[in-house]
């Protein structure tokens, strides 16, 4: 049965924005971070990047090497990048998806024993293809479902024979699933919208495939979360609610957050396009092609790879633009175009769609801007709707979908995790480098 409570929640006032608590430690060297699993004693870092896992001290100051591709490890990271999962107590899954494997970590950074993948087509999503695969404590592993494109028409083995390609339609949903590691049974928990992309390939002139891409730039999406006790939180883009799936399976919506919705006119969809075309053409050649594909579908950093190019797009008055302040999404280069029949694959082209295809109210938050804490609640980097001073600015929202408070994190940061006793893990980008921070709550 699910039970809706109508209206907007009684909240906290939105104009009240507080600071994230003191920065207490930070790395010295650069680290690609991927993910990260916080411990009593340190963190594991995932440097998918390097190909390699890492185990920090609580002071960030020094590290051993857990998994990485050399002998020494025994090759344990041996695809091209790996997740890590948060497992029982303070153990630790690192997915390998190019050995369909599952090493156990044990607290010290030791692998501990090896698992099979229990749902083989699904290594990459298990190894946080898409981001957000989280253990729920009740011996399920919970992540996001793949669509898989399947280009159709043209010859094969390299022939020449000028058939014609059907580009895949890629859908506006994805299933969350739920797998059991012992039973390796899989439930489909419900389904979140994500981004919509038009696929038009076509053959050049001398026999190679061209392949252009359409993206929404201010997509309305879903985000989803596992809270510390396996309830389930699906965020809703469209009117800002939350859909909850409790231990018990009991399903239950909360009103609608406050939030400042902006409208879009027609002239506002057609300046925003425009900032943004004008803002990668002044990119050059650094601008994002494949790379705006992979992050509009959602692709997680370990997939894209975390020391990639980036740019990030923040929407304020006026249409927004290019180039802006941390309220947006991270858009970082992504794996290679997938390739059908035969020829050789010319450059992805990504283009924006059309101003009218633009939502009429800009939306509350972009994916992946969706973490729980350890206390139960739910920290949501937001788009800003006006210009403010410093970094992004995150809802927390509580089990019971209440607004408690909004938080601002130091300019530049990404929350990306949250660990025990008021901790909280953060990105810290500084040009191409990033750089991993340990802060307090309060």
């Amino acid at each position: 049965m699910l039970l809706s409570f109508a209206g907007v929640a009684n909240a906290q006032d939105r104009s009240v924005v507080r600071p994230l608590g003191p920065v207490t430690a930070r790395t010295a060297e650069p680290v690609s971070v991927a993910g990260v699993r916080p411990l009593p004693g340190g963190v594991l870092v995932n440097e998918a990047a390097k190909r390699r896992v890492i185990l920090f001290d609580g002071q960030l100051a020094t590290y051993s090497v857990v998994a990485d591709s050399t002998a020494e490890t025994g090759n344990a990271y041996g695809g091209r990048f790996g997740g890590l999962i948060a497992y029982h107590g303070d153990s630790s899954l690192f997915v390998d998806p190019a050995s369909l494997s599952m090493l156990v970590v044990d607290p010290s950074g030791k692998i501990a024993r090896v698992m099979s993948v229990p749902r083989s087509q699904d290594a990459t999503m298990l190894a946080g293809g898409m981001g957000g695969v989280t253990y729920d404590g009740r011996g399920g592993i919970v992540y996001r479902g793949m669509f898989r494109p399947q280009f159709r028409g043209g010859g094969g083995s390299g022939r020449q024979t000028g058939g014609v390609f059907t580009p895949p339609d890629i859908p506006d949903s994805a299933p969350l699933l739920r797998i059991d590691l012992a039973t390796r049974r899989v439930d489909t928990l419900g389904y979140i919208k994500t981004p919509k992309v038009k696929l038009d390939v076509s053959r050049t002139d001398d026999g190679g495939i061209s392949m252009r891409s359409q993206v929404n730039p201010l997509p309305v999406i879903d985000e989803w979360a596992v809270l510390h006790d396996g309830t389930i939180a699906f965020v809703r883009g469209l009117d800002y609610h939350i859909d909850w799936i409790g231990p018990d399976g009991a399903k239950t919506s909360s009103a609608k957050v406050s939030f400042d919705w902006q409208r879009m006119t027609d002239d506002d969809k057609v300046a925003f396009i425009d900032s943004l075309r004008a803002a990668r053409e002044r990119m050059g050649d650094g601008a994002p092609g494949i790379a705006m594909l992979g992050s509009a579908l959602g692709a997680s950093e370990a997939m894209m790879g975390a020391a990639a190019p980036s740019i990030q797009i923040m929407t304020g008055p006026g249409g927004g633009g290019g180039g802006g302040g941390g309220g947006g999404r991270r858009q970082g280069a992504g794996p290679p175009g997938a390739g059908g029949g035969q020829g050789r694959m010319n450059a992805h082209q990504v283009s924006f769609v059309d101003p009218s295809e633009l939502p009429d109210y800009k939306p509350a938050f972009f994916a992946g801007a969706v973490r729980a804490d350890a206390q139960g609640n739910l920290w949501i980097r937001t788009i800003p709707t006006k210009a403010i001073p410093g970094g992004p600015v995150y809802d927390v929202i509580d089990r019971n979908g209440a607004l408690v408070e909004r938080v601002q994190i130091p300019a530049g940061r990404t929350i990306i995790e949250f660990g025990p006793n008021g901790a909280v893990y953060m990105v810290a980008r500084e040009g191409t480098n990033s750089y991993l921070e340990k802060a307090s709550i309060r």
